[in-house]
């Protein structure tokens, strides 16, 4: 096909195309497009005839892709981005009269520790957008950079695509969360005596601590893991378990009764805190804002106020 064949293309087919690719479900699809289900399965024809291929095999309630549909999504969705950047940089972006809508993915900490500050900012910057969450570890960020699910997002950050941009927001500086107040810090001992409640998306009831813990010869004793962070404060209420979490989340979290924080007693790992986002929106100026948004609001406070907050 030359160029003057793409006359023939209509790109809104080739949304369609892609959103089920991402989707494998018609009703999923047309939610996501503001589509009645008869348009997207009109859509779906329209698109075996273009190219030639069943496209999708409906296997139950899944839309599962024939091998011609992965080699042609493989070379499309480039071409999309492109498309949409260049459309993006032909008109003006601005915050306070836009009504874009943002797919991001914020790992469970930043969403409930640190989203709440952004969000207060973004109804006075721009009032009118919209963002669409996605719950992200660094296990899936870089997956969903890579299928254009989410155009940016933050988590403790590795194994990126090649084509994805990188940038450190903040340290993550562990802190020890307990139920009460005393102004005797704990003791490694303490430490290692209590019982424990660790937060993972992948029910791992073991992390970094218990490798530095291992390193002096120590260990420790988790009773309980659960997958977000919302649920220590009632776990940890009236009780002697202590819960790892970083310095932000720890600061929103002392804010409530009955919650204090402190420092490890021991040495512990002080990973990076980093947002990650797609090269396809590196320039797109509406992307641009918003990363400098995360960069202004994720990465302003340090560990330092939670020490002067609970000291």
């Amino acid at each position: 096909m030359n160029r003057n064949d793409l006359r023939r293309a209509d790109i809104n087919l080739l949304v369609v195309f892609e959103t089920l690719m991402h989707e494998r479900n018609v009703t999923r699809v047309g939610e996501k497009l503001f589509l009645c289900q008869g348009t997207i399965s009109s859509s779906l024809g329209r698109l075996r005839l273009m190219f030639n291929d069943p496209l999708f095999i409906r296997t139950g309630r899944v839309m599962e892709p024939t091998a011609r549909a992965e080699e042609i999504h493989a070379r499309l969705a480039p071409a999309l981005d492109g498309i949409a950047v260049a459309l993006s940089c032909a008109q003006a972006f601005d915050p306070l009269t836009s009504c874009e809508e943002f797919h991001i993915g914020l790992s469970d900490d930043v969403e409930y520790a640190l989203l709440p500050g952004l969000m207060k900012h973004l109804r006075f910057e721009a009032p009118n957008i919209t963002l669409v969450v996605r719950r992200v570890d660094h296990r899936q960020l870089p997956q969903l950079l890579t299928s254009g699910e989410i155009s940016v997002g933050t988590s403790f950050v590795q194994d990126l695509p090649a084509s994805a941009h990188c940038k450190r927001l903040r340290p993550m500086q562990p802190m020890v969360l307990r139920a009460g107040s005393s102004a005797k810090p704990l003791t490694l001992d303490d430490f290692c005596k209590r019982p424990h409640v660790v937060v993972s998306s992948m029910g791992s009831v073991t992390d970094d601590v218990d490798h530095a813990l291992s390193l002096v010869g120590r260990q420790r004793k988790v009773v309980l893991a659960v997958p977000q962070f919302s649920a220590l404060p009632a776990l940890l209420a009236d009780s002697d378990m202590l819960a790892i979490v970083p310095d932000y989340v720890a600061e929103a979290m002392v804010r409530l009764d009955g919650i204090t924080a402190e420092y490890a007693p021991m040495k512990l790992p002080t990973p990076d805190l980093s947002m990650a986002w797609r090269g396809a929106t590196h320039n797109d100026p509406r992307e641009t804002w918003l990363r400098a948004c995360f960069h202004r609001y994720f990465g302003q406070q340090q560990a330092s106020s939670v020490a002067l907050a609970v000291a």
